[in-house]
């Protein structure tokens, strides 16, 4: 039997949810829980093969909890099962250690197909879910090749303070980090503004981030 539990801070969809795994005879829900936080202990308490994690729930979310399990010895596949199909959690969810990526409005049949093969180790996502992702990287793709391109006429010290505004640090930050004056971190940021056409240091630091610069 393949144990699953069923994440999802509405007590309906885990009912719902329950009734399309329940009638398969080779599935057994264990268990559900409401919230990030409970799921983990559920995980621990019930050693499930396969979580359906909901990403959008009051207290600690989906993507915490899919973080949290994934550090957990021998930790089953989770599966994100959400509303939101957006580029963002598609691409947050699988970094933070999800084995796929399923839409609420995934037919009955393909739940119960698409649990069996997360169940054998596999990555499963749903067409919708696929299509944004490989949209997605491809824009993040572009947008990485820009910004490296408008970065690319910076000095190696600008480069540095550029990174700095990209994790989000103050000047004084930037300076006690550069060994430099606060003054001349100022001059920079402002010279950096005008090289790369940026209209404020929020615009400068994303720069940074699709340039990869950010480390942390």
């Amino acid at each position: 039997m393949i144990r699953v539990l069923v994440v999802d801070d509405e007590p309906m969809v885990c009912a719902h949810l329950r009734a399309i795994l329940g009638s398969a005879p080779d599935l057994e829900v264990v268990d559900q829980a409401h919230d990030g936080a409970a799921a983990v202990e559920a995980v621990v308490r019930h050693q499930p093969h396969v979580v359906l994690m909901d990403l959008r729930m009051p207290g600690v979310d989906g993507l915490t909890a899919i973080e949290r399990i994934g550090k957990l010895p021998d930790p089953p596949a989770v599966v994100a099962l959400t509303t939101f199909d957006a580029d963002q959690y598609v691409i947050r969810a699988l970094r933070a250690g999800a084995a796929g990526f399923l839409v609420k409005t995934t037919p009955p049949e393909d739940l119960i197909g698409l649990v069996r093969v997360a169940a054998d180790g596999h990555t499963v996502l749903s067409p919708a879910a696929t299509r944004r992702l490989v949209a997605a990287q491809a824009g993040e793709q572009a947008a990485r090749d820009r910004a490296l391109h408008r970065v690319r006429e910076l000095t190696e010290r600008e480069t540095e303070v550029l990174s700095g505004l990209g994790e989000g640090l103050s000047n004084a930050q930037i300076a006690q980090r550069l060994s430099l004056s606060e003054a001349t971190v100022k001059s920079y940021v402002s010279r950096m503004l005008v090289k790369l056409d940026c209209a404020n240091r929020t615009q400068a630091g994303l720069l940074a981030y699709h340039a990869g610069l950010v480390t942390r």
